[in-house]
């Protein structure tokens, strides 16, 4: 888990030590400016290391939806403690990466025309309006943020049902819906909690980052100068991004597996997949799938058995949700 996350975290950290770069030594030419023309003949490139800012956040989060639907095949096994290495984790994975890159390009899409949606409602109405319009535009960017957490909750799950369920794009993101009924505050409590000690233990980390990028600029540059100041900040950039690049590795793996646990208990919670597994466990069926899969399931044409009852319930109960 922790060497794929590193795959997309390094590819992630190559495109934005290349804009930061980019953005340092265009702020270092922007102080020689001198005239509103070359102004306006620096802001050209400066906006389009701004976008390429802007479309590296957009690639990570692209490819982080479907290295979350990969991962949960390692975390699914180990439930049963089956032990799964790299390549048999992406061989697992491989036949769902069209329906994960379907996914991950629609949830994708979708957040970047409803932000594109909102800012141009903003832009309206302060056109409109006047500084006013303020009134309007903070209630409605609130509205779109709790609306935007509560419907990313919701469809959170879509990757892992369509990796282990293999469900297509469409169902997949119904799968997810379905499943998060009636629990979504708790969700939301594990993955706030989650996200909070992410962030604890990254801003951690770079604490010494921080105080080593000093340091070594006090080494390398004693005497300050322009040259040697770029050069030493494109240094420290460097430095600094491949750590960052290790420490989102490790707290996106750590992600990763959370949503995938959140995934299974939920669907042992409402499809009995835990006497499933208990079943597998005992038998050692399938020792080389993914546990909760068609392949694993009783072979009835649907999952749960007796059109969604409880498997060793009395006909017409369901378990608790």
């Amino acid at each position: 888990m922790f060497g794929s996350a590193l795959i997309v975290q390094a590819i992630g950290a190559v495109f934005i030590g290349l804009v930061t770069v980019g953005m340092l030594q265009l702020s270092t030419s922007l102080e020689s400016v001198s005239s509103e023309a070359e102004l306006a003949d620096a802001m050209g490139p400066f906006l389009a290391f701004m976008a390429g800012t802007l479309g590296v956040s957009v690639l990570v989060g692209f490819l982080g939806s479907v290295l979350q639907g990969v991962l949960v095949v390692p975390v699914s096994r180990s439930v049963l403690n089956r032990r799964t290495g790299f390549k048999q984790m992406w061989k697992l994975a491989g036949p769902r990466i069209l329906p994960l890159l379907g996914v991950a390009a629609l949830l994708t899409l979708g957040g970047l025309l409803a932000a594109a949606a909102v800012i141009g409602v903003a832009i309206l109405l302060f056109t409109a309006l006047g500084p006013g319009a303020l009134l309007i535009v903070l209630p409605l960017g609130l509205g779109f943020f709790v609306a935007f957490v509560w419907i990313g909750l919701k469809l959170m799950l879509a990757p892992a049902a369509i990796v282990v369920e293999q469900t297509g794009v469409f169902q997949g993101l119904l799968r997810s819906w379905r499943l998060t009924k009636n629990n979504w505050w708790r969700i939301f409590g594990i993955t706030l909690v989650v996200a909070i000690m992410v962030g604890i233990i990254a801003q951690i980390v770079q604490i010494p980052v921080s105080l080593a990028s000093a340091a070594i600029g006090g080494v390398v540059a004693p005497h300050p100068d322009p040259d040697s100041m770029t050069s030493t900040l494109i240094l420290t950039t460097v430095i600094s991004t491949a750590i960052g690049a290790l420490v989102g590795s490790v707290t996106f793996a750590f992600q990763a597996s959370v949503s995938s646990l959140i995934y299974m208990d939920l669907r042992m919670r409402r499809d009995g997949l835990d006497v499933e597994l208990m079943r597998i466990m005992e038998t050692g069926a399938d020792p080389d799938g993914i546990p909760g899969g068609p392949s694993t399931l009783t072979r009835n044409t649907t999952w749960p058995p007796d059109g969604g009852q409880f498997p060793s319930a009395p006909h017409g109960q369901r378990p608790p949700a």
